[in-house]
């Protein structure tokens, strides 16, 4: 099983990035909901938002809310998290993952994840 997160780079305050997710089991993505996640250097992991299987309800932390949006595609086995207005704070590894269900703010519920991808906002 194998998710892998790309679309990372670098990018100017208030530009947007796009990162996808690939999932290589479609049998994740029939019922599992899929995280994103950052880790800022220095700082703990943290959950930026999630996506559900059913409904396709979607979760945010607060501080993106309103500049991150999450979707998922279950034909082409990816999830997408697009971002924009971005800001420094945002600068991170960010990862995505699935496994439960449900949506987490908790990594520790998500199975299995996939290497990172870097996002620098900077000028």
């Amino acid at each position: 099983v194998q998710l892998q997160a790309s679309g990372g780079g670098l990018v100017q305050p208030g530009g947007s990035l796009r990162l996808s997710c690939a999932v290589s089991e479609f049998s994740l993505l029939h019922y599992y909901s899929i995280g994103w996640f950052r880790q800022a250097p220095g700082k703990e992991r943290e959950g930026v938002g999630c996506i559900t299987n059913k409904n396709e309800s979607t979760y945010y932390i607060d501080s993106v809310k309103g500049r991150f949006s999450i979707s998922r595609d279950n034909d082409k086995m990816t999830g997408t998290l697009q971002m924009n207005d971005l800001k420094p704070e945002d600068t991170a590894v960010y990862y995505c993952a699935t496994g439960p269900v449900s949506c987490y703010s908790s990594g520790n519920y998500y199975r299995y994840w996939g290497q990172g991808t870097l996002v620098t906002v900077s000028s």
